[in-house]
């Protein structure tokens, strides 16, 4: 399957250079020129990462972000920047982005914080669908009234509910 990333950026130049960097390294590559186009690509389809500008005509990328934060929580945005401040970049994490990387970016830089997002989304997509498959089984109850029983339950309830490991008795039975 192939990775999709959506460049939001109003400059057509760097668009093309972060498509042509993104290519080289297999990506799938689409393109939004503020932050409306961006929320309307997003209605077409999903997308594994989001590369966006904050200063941008119509609907800056701070605003947008917020507006990811409702319509695609899960997607990791990187926001990127050539006229922002350390105070901008810890807003901009603060308001849900996974990083911060200024322009003109480091190639290096710019492909491992993808690799990073992609990454965490993942893991998040994956905790997601094993807690749901969790949840959806029934919890079975252990049967009997001997001491071996008894001793099992008595076992379960202590670790679950964080009891000591070192230092506890061992009983025999039988």
């Amino acid at each position: 399957m192939t990775t999709q990333i959506l460049i939001v950026d109003d400059e057509a130049s760097i668009r093309r250079a972060l498509r042509e960097i993104l290519e080289f390294e297999k990506f799938k590559v689409s393109e939004a020129v503020d932050g409306l186009d961006c929320l309307a690509k997003l209605k077409e389809q999903t997308f594994d990462a989001i590369l966006m500008d904050i200063k941008m005509p119509n609907l800056d990328g701070m605003d947008t972000l917020e507006r990811l934060q409702e319509v695609a929580p899960d997607t990791p945005v990187i926001m990127i920047s050539g006229h922002a401040t350390i105070d901008t970049a810890v807003e901009a994490v603060k308001r849900g982005a996974f990083d911060f990387i200024s322009k003109p970016p480091d190639l290096n830089r710019l492909l491992i914080t993808l690799r990073n997002a992609l990454d965490k989304s993942s893991l998040v997509t994956e905790t997601k669908t094993l807690r749901r498959k969790v949840a959806g089984r029934q919890v079975q109850e252990i049967i009997g009234s001997s001491a071996r029983i008894q001793f099992i339950k008595d076992t379960i309830e202590r670790v679950a509910h964080g009891g000591p490991r070192t230092g506890h008795r061992t009983q025999r039975y039988g």
